[in-house]
């Protein structure tokens, strides 16, 4: 089976931004701060990276910049923050952090590492099974047909009593 490899999307526009959050969270309580922040984040990119219907499900976040705008806690985010605004072919815009601290950098590609290694590992296991099912369809049909046969055959000797002159009948009927 020749399954067509998705293509990875193209950037069709990347920038960088400095977004003030202070105007977006201080409307809002403090328990609810963190989480205006980063819609006030989403907002600004939906809006200077003229994302159609300024969606905000479009917007995507990276877990760094999340942790980074969430870092102080939810009461106290950071009041802006330096992005880079990546924006594929197919309308979806990544947001990542453009000064990432150098233990975060390590922590990240180590991340990637291990999901690269992940991602053979599931592409070498796929492949196994392929090989295994075809020789496993072969057996799974020859199984089918001697079930098939000896489905037939025990039809045939449910018909064919072995006394023709008695009525088998169960006990509970006889009185």
């Amino acid at each position: 089976m020749a399954k067509d490899k998705k293509q990875e999307p193209k950037i069709v526009l990347e920038r960088e931004y400095n977004v003030p959050l202070r105007k977006g969270w201080l409307k809002v309580p403090k328990y609810k701060r963190a989480a205006k922040a980063v819609k006030t984040l989403k907002q600004f990119i939906a809006r200077h990276m003229k994302i159609y219907d300024r969606d905000l499900r479009k917007v995507k976040i990276d877990i760094t910049l999340n942790n980074e705008i969430r870092f102080r806690g939810m009461k106290k985010p950071l009041s802006q923050v330096k992005i880079k605004a990546k924006k594929f072919d197919d309308g979806i815009v990544k947001v990542e952090l453009l000064n990432i601290p150098d233990p975060l950098k390590f922590k990240k590609s180590k991340q990637e590492k291990k999901s690269a290694e992940v991602k053979k590992k599931v592409e070498e296991i796929k492949k196994e099974k392929a090989g295994k099912e075809e020789g496993e369809e072969k057996k799974e049909k020859v199984k089918e047909e001697s079930l098939k046969n000896a489905k037939e055959q025990i039809k045939e000797q449910k018909h064919i009593s072995k006394d023709k002159g008695v009525i088998v009948q169960r006990k509970a009927l006889v009185k």
